[in-house]
Formats: structure tokens, C-alpha cells, sequence
């Protein structure tokens, strides 16, 4: 059964796609709910799979990874693709990985200390793979941003569930 959203679960969103630690106190106070009420909607929203949790964002450059590059990986043959995951998930400069249409089959994204450590992961651990035709890099010279897909106009429900309401603050 699919969790149907509401303008509330729409108001948490926003705020922890922003910041994952906020205070739950703070977004039932900014929401006019109980905290409980508040910790039992983001039970709902990661048992229904819409919230994957919190993490921690390490800064490559300053723990010695100096290069990201995307590499768009051509496979010889379609069905080779579950062999070659398996291989690239057990590489682990190797930090995103995409199936995708268009030029490439898959899609990664890698750190590498510097470009000489990108070199050797390519050559030595990338065409090693069975089912791997031929790669193609491309070096980030930096992120020019990161964001969370937005949540505005998600189609909600305007209605909360009963319980919710129960547990609404009165001023």
C-alpha cells in the first residue's frame, strides 16, 4: 500500500532535507504538533521508504581524495551488467553508481587521491572487470553545488490523520 503524503509530511520534508539534525522539538514547534507526533510521522516516512535516513558528509579533499571524475562504463553485452555491479561494488573509491540509458550503461562517480591513483584504479581495477568494453572519464574540477530534490507541490493530501490531530499543540 503506498503512503499517501499530506501537507504536514510535506512541511517535514522540507526541513530535514535541509538540515537532518533538526531538533524534532523544533519542527513540531515550526509545525504546530506534538514532538510525538512529529517522531511518529518520520517513523511513517522511513518505514514507507520516502525518508533513507541521515549522513554525514565527508569532505573528499581534506581526508587526501583530491580527484572526482564520472566515468560512463560500456558494457559488452547487457546482461553483463549485474557481474559488472557486483565487481564495481567492491571497489570502494568507487562511491555512486547509475544504470542508465543513452551513451553509457552505467554511470559512476570515483575519488581518487590524485589523478595518478585515478590512472591505476581505471587500469588495474576497472578494466579487469569481465564485461567492461571500455570506459570514459571525466574529472570534476569542483561541485558547483549539491541540493535535495525539491519538495514543493508534492501532491498531498490537505486532510491529517485522525491521531495526528489528536496530538496537535493549542496554543
Amino acid at each position: 500500500m503506498a503512503y499517501s503524503l499530506d501537507k504536514l509530511d510535506e512541511k517535514i520534508l522540507k526541513m530535514v532535507s535541509h538540515n537532518a539534525r533538526i531538533p524534532f522539538l523544533e519542527v513540531a514547534r515550526e509545525c504546530n504538533v506534538s514532538g510525538a507526533a512529529i517522531h511518529q510521522r518520520v517513523q511513517k516516512l522511513t518505514t514507507a521508504g520516502i525518508l533513507k535516513g541521515s549522513e554525514f558528509i565527508l569532505d573528499a579533499e581534506k581526508i587526501g581524495y583530491e580527484t572526482c571524475a564520472f566515468v560512463g562504463i560500456f558494457l559488452k553485452e547487457a546482461n553483463e551488467f549485474q557481474n559488472v555491479l557486483n565487481a564495481l561494488n567492491n571497489i570502494p573509491e568507487v562511491v555512486e553508481c547509475h544504470y542508465t540509458t543513452g551513451k553509457y550503461a552505467m554511470f559512476i562517480k570515483v575519488y581518487a587521491k590524485n589523478n595518478a591513483h585515478l590512472l591505476s584504479i581505471i587500469h588495474n581495477r576497472f578494466q579487469k572487470i569481465q564485461g567492461i568494453a571500455g570506459t570514459e572519464s571525466m574529472i570534476s574540477f569542483t561541485e558547483a553545488f549539491r541540493r535535495q530534490i525539491p519538495v514543493n507541490n508534492l501532491e498531498v493530501s490537505d486532510e491529517m490523520p485522525q491521531e495526528e490531530s489528536d496530538n496537535q499543540i493549542h496554543s
